[in-house]
C-alpha cells in the first residue's frame, strides 16, 4: 500500500462514477421503456390510474435492482476481507463490461423490453453489491484519517454525479435511440470499459484477513457493530436515510412523469428531479467533506436531517410544478450530503481494519433492505390510494420523527451541530499541530482557559470524544446539564473539600485507563486578567503512575470575544470582529511525569507560536490608525499645550496634509528623520511618514549632535523634520549636512482648501487610494520596517534596531489584552518617540482609541501634574527616575484621576513602589522590556478579586508575567540549557515583537538572535507561576576574586541602607591588580552620611565580598542620566575610572 501516491483516489473515483452512471442509466432506461410500452398500448389515459401503473413498473425495476444488492452484500463482505480490495474492484469492473455487453445484445433482441433486460438489471445489482464494500473499505487503507471525511466527500460527490448524469441520461437515451435502443447499450459498454481502465490505477492494498467464512463474517460484523454504540447508531441512521430515499425516489419520478405527460421530451424531463437531487447530493457531499476538514464531523447529521424534514414537507404541502420540484429536490440533495458523508465516514472509521469489509457489507444489507422497504412502502401507499402528495407528506413526517429520535439518542450530535454553525459563522477556526493528538488511546489535554466556550472550541477541532473536568456549578444550569452529561463531563468542586476533588481526579484517571481523552483546564478558572494564570497541580495527580501522554494546547484570539471576561462581563459587549478568527494549537506530547511548571511553559511557548498565525490578517500601523479614525471620528486623539484637543478624524486629515506637503522632500528616501518632542506635531509627522510607506528615524536629541549624526549616517538620512521653536527652546544642536524641514514653514502653506480636501479624503477615500496619494508606491506589508530606534547606549555604542509594523502591532495588541482601554481613558504622553516605550505608547493609544496628552519635558513635574488634573488623565507610563521626581513635586490630588501607573525602562525599587503608593494611593506596576522587543516583554497588571476568585496580576519584587504571545526562558549563560524555575540565569525572549535585526550589522544580529530567541543580556529567574524577576544585566556584574558580584543587588542594598526613595547610588567597577576588579560607587548624599550607611549595609545580610569599603565611594553632584531617564552606565564607568 502506498499512501504517498499523489492522487490515490483518482482511479477509484472514475471507476465509481462510471459504475454509478451505468447502474442508474440502465435502471431508468428499463423502467421508462416499460412505462412507454404501457402508454403505447393505450390502456391508460394520464391520471391516477396511469400514475399507479407507472409506480408499479418503477417499483418492479427498483426491486429487481435492489434485491440482489441486499442478498449479495454479505458475500461481498467476505470477498473484500479475504481478497485484496483492489483485486475485487478490478474483477467487478470487468464483470460490469460483460453485463453491459450482454444488455446491448438483449436490446437488439427485445427492443421494447422484457425479461432479459430485467435479468441484466438484476445482475447489475449483484455486481454493485460485490463492488460496494471494497470501494468504501479501501478508503481508510489508502487515505490517512485526517483526509477520510474529505475523501468520502469526493467519493459521494462522484457517486452522485454518476447518479445524476446516469439518471438524466436514462430518459435522454430513450428519446434519442427510439427504434435502435441497442445503441444506448453500446455507449454504456464503452463507458464500462473506461471504468475498468481507471480501476487499474487504484493503489495496491494487502488482504485484510486470511480466514473466516460467511457465518464467521456475519458474526464478526454483527458483534463489532453492536459493541460500538456510535457504529450501531451510524448503521441505523444510514438505513433510515435509505428508507426515505426509497419512499421518495419513485414517487418523485412518477410525479414528474405525470406533470410532463404529453410533452415530446417527457422521458427526459421526468428524470430531471432525481438528476438534480443527485447533483445536490454531490455538491452537498463535497461541502460536507470540506466542512469536516480533517475529522469525521457527525454534527452535520442533525443539520441535514432537519433540512430534509422541512424541504420534504414543503414538497408535499405545495406540490409545485416541475421547476419548483427540481429546485426542492436539489436542496434535498444538498441536505442529504450532510448526512451521507459523516455516516459513511463513521462506518469506515469505527470499523476495525481486519473486518471493515464485513461491517460495511452487513450495514449495506440493512441499507438495501431499507431502500427496498421504502420502495415497497411507496407502492403500498399508492395501492391504498394515497396521492403523490400524501406519500411525500408521510415521508416528511417519518423524517421528522426520525430526527427527534436521533437527537434524543445522541444529544452530543446536536451540540456538535452548534459547533459546526459557530465555527463556520461567528468563528473561523484554524487548527495547528493536530497530529500531536493521538487518534486513539489515553491522552490528557491541558489547554489555557479564556472563555465560556473553550470546551466547545476544543470539541470542534477533533472527532475524538473528550471528557472535560468541569466545575460542578455548571451541572446545576438546566440548559447545560443535558449536554455535559452527554459528553460524560466530570464534575469537580473547589468548595466541596479535598474528598470531592480527589474523587473527580480519580475518575479522570480511570477514564484515562480506559483509553479515553480527558481535558483539564489547569488554571482552574477562566482568566479575568487576559494573562495565563498559574497552573494548579491537580493534573499531576491524574497522570501520576499512568503511561499516558500530556498534550499542551493553546487557544489564541478568543480573548475579546463575547464569551470572554474582557471588560469584566460576558455576552453584553460587541465582539472585536465577525467572524472571529481563532487559532487552536496542539503542542508536542509530554511525558506523564512532566511538572506543572514545565507544562505551563509549553503552553506559553505554544501561545508564542500561535501568535504568528495572526500575521497574515493584521493591518499595518497606519491602517490601524485609519480604522480608528473612521470608527471613532470625534473622540479626542491628541492634545498638548498648543493644541488643546485634536479628534481622530482631524488627526487623520492633518496627517494627510502633512504627507502631501512632505512628499516632494521625501522622494526616493526610504528613511526619514524626525527631530520632535512628544507633541501633537510629532505624532502627526510619525503617522504621516508611516502612511507614506517610509521608515521613521526619531533622532535622540539628548544624545548630542554626535549621537544624532551617527544615527543619520547609519540610516543615510537626507532630510529631518523639526520645529524651530523646539530647537531654540531645547537648545538642540542640529546635525550637519542634512536638509532641515521646518513645521512652521509647512504650516504657513496650508490653506482652508487643503484642510477641506484632506478632511474629505480622510472620510471617504479607500485606504489604498490614501496610500498612493501619500506616496506609497506599493501596499505596505506588516513585515516592512516601520521605524529604526537606536538603543540608549547605556552599555555601549548605540545600535539601530529595526522594528516592523508587525513587531509594534503585536506588542500593542498584547498590551491591550492586559490593559484594555476604555473610551474615557487618557494617556499621559511624556516619553520621547526616539525611545521604544514612547513609540509603543503612541501606537498603543491608537490601537485602543484613547486620547494622548503630550508634554515635551518629562522632568517638568508642575506642568505634567496640571495636565493630568485638567485632562483627567487615567494612564501614566514613565520611568522610575521620573516617578521619583513626581513623588517629590506633585500632590495626591493632582494625580487623583489616575487608575494605572506603569513603570519601565529601568528597575522599580520596592522602596519607590511603596513610597509612591503611600503618597498617591496608587501602586505603580512594573514592566520589563527592551528596545529589541518593541519594547514590552513582561508586565504586572491589576489583581482580579471577586467572591470566590483571586487572580494575581503582580508579585512584589517581580516585573510581572510575559505578555500573551511572548515566550521567556531562563537559560545557562554558557550552555543555553533551560533552567528549572527559581534558578537565576540568562533571560532569552521569543515572540512576534522581537526585532528584525540591527541596521547594517548582521554580525550583531547574529549574536543577539539565536534560533529566533533574543538574548537580552539580563539575568533573572521565573517562578513556578510564571512571574519574572530581574536580577541584573549580565554586563553589570563584577568578577571579584573569581566570584560574580551583581551591581544591581548592591545598589538596592545601599538604597535601603540609606533609607532613600530616590536613586542616590550608582555601582560600577574598576580594574584591581589583586582581585581582577573592585566595586566603585558614585553617590550624591552628604559625605557625613556615608559611615552610617556602610554600617547599615554590613547588617543587611550581604556576603562580605559584596560589601564596599569607604574608599570605594565617589562623591558626585548628580548621577549621569540618559534622555530616557535611565542611568548612563558608560558615563558612570568613565567617572569611576577617572576618579580612582
Amino acid at each position: 500500500m502506498d499512501r504517498t501516491q499523489k492522487h490515490p483516489l483518482g482511479g477509484l473515483l472514475v471507476a465509481q462514477f462510471t459504475g454509478q452512471f451505468n447502474d442508474n442509466a440502465w435502471k431508468l432506461f428499463i423502467a421508462l421503456l416499460a412505462v412507454e410500452a404501457i402508454r403505447a398500448a393505450g390502456d391508460f389515459e394520464p391520471g391516477p390510474a396511469f400514475d399507479k401503473a407507472s409506480q408499479t413498473q418503477m417499483t418492479i425495476a427498483f426491486v429487481v435492482f435492489t434485491l440482489p444488492l441486499m442478498l449479495f452484500s454479505l458475500p461481498a463482505g467476505v470477498l473484500s476481507d479475504r481478497i485484496s480490495k483492489r483485486s475485487v474492484i478490478i474483477m467487478m469492473k470487468t464483470l460490469e463490461v460483460a453485463l453491459m455487453a450482454s444488455g446491448t445484445i438483449a436490446l437488439l433482441v427485445m427492443p421494447t423490453g422484457g425479461i432479459m433486460l430485467l435479468a441484466v438489471l438484476g445482475m447489475m445489482g449483484m455486481q454493485s453489491a460485490l463492488f460496494s464494500p471494497s470501494k468504501y473499505g479501501i478508503l481508510p487503507e489508502i487515505l490517512p484519517h485526517k483526509q477520510l471525511s474529505e475523501g468520502n466527500g469526493h467519493m459521494e460527490m462522484w457517486s452522485f454525479f454518476g447518479t445524476v448524469s446516469g439518471t438524466a441520461a436514462g430518459g435522454v437515451l430513450l428519446d434519442l435511440t427510439r427504434g435502435s435502443p441497442w445503441v444506448a447499450g453500446l455507449l454504456l459498454t464503452v463507458l464500462a470499459g473506461v471504468g475498468l481502465t481507471s480501476a487499474l490505477k487504484v493503489p495496491q492494498v494487502p488482504v485484510a484477513r486470511a480466514d473466516g467464512g460467511m457465518v464467521m463474517t456475519i458474526r464478526t460484523a454483527w458483534a463489532t457493530i453492536r459493541a460500538d454504540r456510535v457504529l450501531w447508531l451510524a448503521v441505523l441512521g444510514y438505513t433510515f436515510y435509505w428508507v426515505l430515499v426509497g419512499l421518495l425516489g419513485n414517487t418523485v419520478i412518477v410525479y414528474a412523469k405525470s406533470i410532463t405527460a404529453g410533452h415530446p421530451q417527457s422521458n427526459t424531463l421526468s428524470s430531471l428531479p432525481l438528476a438534480l437531487f443527485a447533483v445536490g447530493i454531490g455538491v452537498g457531499s463535497l461541502i460536507a467533506g470540506k466542512v469536516s476538514a480533517s475529522k469525521v464531523e457527525y454534527g452535520l447529521i442533525p443539520l441535514g436531517a432537519i433540512c430534509l424534514a422541512v424541504i420534504t414537507f414543503l414538497l408535499g404541502a405545495f406540490t409545485p410544478g416541475l421547476a419548483g420540484t427540481v429546485v426542492l429536490m436539489a436542496l434535498l440533495g444538498l441536505a442529504s450530503g450532510q448526512i451521507v458523508v459523516p455516516l459513511n465516514a463513521l462506518r469506515q472509521w469505527r470499523s476495525p481494519g481486519d473486518c471493515r469489509g464485513a461491517v460495511i457489507a452487513l450495514s449495506n444489507v440493512f441499507m438495501f433492505a431499507g431502500l427496498l422497504a421504502g420502495t415497497l412502502g411507496a407502492l403500498a401507499l399508492s395501492q391504498r390510494d394515497f396521492s403523490i402528495r400524501g406519500i411525500i407528506l408521510v415521508t416528511s413526517l417519518v423524517m421528522l420523527c426520525g430526527t427527534i429520535w436521533a437527537l434524543w439518542l445522541l444529544p452530543d450530535a446536536l451540540l456538535r451541530l452548534v459547533l459546526v454553525l459557530l465555527t463556520h459563522t461567528f468563528y473561523r477556526l484554524k487548527v495547528v499541530g493536530r497530529q500531536h493528538l493521538p487518534e486513539e488511546g489515553p491522552v490528557l489535554l491541558v489547554p489555557n482557559h479564556v472563555t465560556l466556550v473553550d470546551g466547545m472550541i476544543l470539541l470542534a477541532t477533533t472527532d475524538r470524544p473528550i471528557r472535560f473536568i468541569v466545575e460542578s456549578s455548571y451541572f446545576e444550569k438546566p440548559l447545560l446539564r443535558p449536554f455535559l452529561k452527554a459528553l460524560g463531563a466530570i464534575s469537580i468542586s473547589a468548595s466541596g473539600g479535598p474528598r470531592v476533588i480527589l474523587r473527580a481526579l480519580r475518575d479522570a484517571g480511570n477514564y484515562l485507563d480506559q483509553g479515553e481523552a480527558v481535558c483539564i483546564f489547569a488554571e482552574g478558572q477562566m482568566t479575568r486578567t487576559g494573562m495565563l494564570l498559574p497552573f494548579r497541580r491537580g493534573f499531576e495527580r491524574i497522570i501520576k503512575g499512568r503511561d499516558a501522554p500530556i498534550v499542551p494546547m493553546y487557544l489564541d484570539r478568543l480573548w475579546g470575544s463575547i464569551f470572554s471576561r474582557e471588560r469584566g462581563r460576558y455576552i453584553f459587549k460587541f465582539p472585536h470582529r465577525v467572524p472571529y478568527p481563532v487559532t487552536v494549537a496542539f503542542g508536542e506530547q509530554l511525558q506523564s511525569g512532566t511538572t506543572a511548571a514545565e507544562v505551563r511553559r509549553s503552553v506559553t511557548e505554544l501561545g508564542e507560536a500561535s501568535w504568528e498565525h495572526r500575521r497574515p490578517d493584521r493591518p499595518s500601523l497606519h491602517r490601524s490608525f485609519i480604522r480608528a479614525a473612521r470608527c471613532s471620528p470625534f473622540r479626542m486623539a491628541f492634545a498638548d499645550a498648543t493644541r488643546p484637543s485634536v479628534s481622530f478624524i482631524s488627526a487623520l486629515a492633518g496627517s494627510i496634509i502633512l504627507v502631501k506637503k512632505l512628499r516632494p522632500h521625501w522622494r526616493d528616501q526610504p528613511y526619514v528623520g524626525i527631530l520632535l518632542p512628544p507633541s501633537v506635531g510629532g505624532a502627526l509627522v510619525n503617522i504621516a511618514a508611516t502612511m507614506a510607506g517610509r521608515t521613521t528615524v526619531n533622532l535622540n536629541y539628548t544624545a548630542g549632535q554626535a549621537g544624532m549624526e551617527s544615527a543619520a549616517r547609519q540610516t543615510q538620512l537626507r532630510t529631518v523634520v523639526s520645529s524651530r521653536e523646539f530647537i531654540e527652546k531645547a537648545k538642540v544642536e542640529i546635525p550637519e549636512n542634512i536638509e532641515m524641514i521646518w513645521l512652521e514653514d509647512i504650516a504657513a502653506t496650508i490653506g482652508t482648501g487643503s484642510r477641506l480636501g484632506a478632511l474629505l479624503l480622510a472620510i471617504l477615500a479607500p485606504v489604498r487610494m490614501l496610500e498612493r496619494l501619500c506616496g506609497s508606491g506599493r501596499k505596505i506589508d506588516n513585515d516592512d520596517v516601520a521605524t529604526v530606534i537606536f538603543s540608549s547606549g547605556s552599555t555601549g555604542e548605540p545600535k539601530g534596531v529595526l522594528l516592523t509594523h508587525f513587531n509594534i502591532d503585536s506588542n500593542v495588541e498584547a498590551i491591550g489584552q492586559v490593559f484594555r482601554g476604555e473610551p474615557s481613558d487618557r494617556l499621559m504622553g511624556i516619553l520621547p518617540f526616539f525611545h521604544s516605550f514612547g513609540t509603543m505608547s503612541l501606537w498603543f493609544a491608537i490601537n485602543q482609541r484613547i486620547g494622548v496628552v503630550f508634554h515635551p519635558n518629562p522632568l517638568d513635574a508642575a506642568a505634567i501634574s496640571q495636565l493630568i488634573q485638567d485632562y483627567e488623565v487615567t494612564l501614566l507610563l514613565a520611568t522610575p527616575t521620573f516617578l521619583q521626581i513626581y513623588l517629590r513635586r506633585c500632590t495626591p490630588a493632582q494625580f487623583g484621576s489616575l487608575r494605572l501607573v506603569l513603570a519601565g525602562a529601568e528597575r522599580l525599587s520596592e522602596r519607590l513602589e511603596l513610597a509612591f503608593e503611600d503618597h498617591f494611593g496608587i501602586r505603580p506596576l512594573q514592566g520589563y522590556g527592551a528596545t529589541e522587543c518593541a519594547p514590552v516583554i513582561a508586565t504586572s497588571t491589576l489583581d482580579y478579586r471577586a467572591p470566590g476568585f483571586f487572580q494575581p496580576g503582580a508579585r512584589r519584587g517581580f516585573v510581572g508575567i510575559p505578555l500573551p504571545g511572548v515566550a521567556v526562558r531562563i537559560v545557562d549563560p554558557d550552555t543555553f540549557e533551560t533552567l528549572e524555575p527559581l534558578n537565576d540565569g540568562m533571560i532569552i525572549v521569543k515572540g512576534p515583537n522581537v526585532m528584525k535585526g540591527y541596521l547594517g550589522r548582521d554580525d550583531l544580529t547574529e549574536e543577539a538572535l539565536k534560533d529566533g530567541w533574543y538574548i537580552t543580556g539580563d539575568i533573572g529567574m521565573l517562578d513556578e507561576d510564571g512571574f519574572l524577576k530581574i536580577t541584573d544585566r549580565l554586563s553589570r556584574f563584577s568578577k571579584i576574586g573569581g566570584e560574580m558580584v551583581p551591581h544591581g543587588r548592591v545598589e538596592e542594598a545601599l538604597q535601603h541602607a540609606a533609607g532613600s526613595d530616590l536613586q542616590v547610588f550608582a555601582v560600577s567597577s574598576v580594574p584591581d591588580e589583586k582581585k581582577g576588579e573592585r566595586l566603585a560607587i558614585l553617590y550624591t548624599l552628604k559625605e557625613d552620611d556615608l559611615p552610617g550607611i556602610i554600617k547599615n549595609l554590613s547588617d543587611s545580610g550581604l556576603p562580605n565580598l559584596f560589601l564596599p569599603k569607604q574608599d570605594q565611594f565617589i562623591k558626585v553632584d548628580e548621577l549621569p542620566l540618559l534622555g530616557t531617564g535611565k542611568l548612563d552606565l558608560r558615563e558612570v564607568k568613565r567617572i569611576a575610572e577617572e576618579k580612582t
